[in-house]
């Protein structure tokens, strides 16, 4: 891919549009797309896609988690829940 540069105004509400050719150019950059807004030096923000997470996959590790049976008598989401409010 080749150096793209375009120049944004920040709106009063903090808002940046991402001009029309670097859209185009990353491809992930659609409306309503979820992407992560992080600085790594003081004079540059840098914006990436959001990776999709697979909750299908998340909740069976969860409901894994939540079966297992330790050597104590009761369930790790009632002990962690406990632990919590003990904190």
């Amino acid at each position: 891919m080749k150096l793209l540069q375009t120049t944004s105004i920040i709106r009063n509400r903090g808002q940046l549009t991402i001009p029309e050719p670097i859209r185009k150019a990353v491809g992930w950059a659609n409306p309503l797309s979820a992407v992560s807004v992080s600085t790594m030096h003081p004079d540059e923000i840098v914006i990436r896609p959001k990776k999709e997470v697979d909750w299908d996959n998340i909740w069976k590790g969860i409901k894994k988690a939540r079966s297992l049976k330790g050597k104590r008598r009761g369930s790790l989401s009632k002990f962690i829940a406990e632990d919590r409010y003990r904190h």
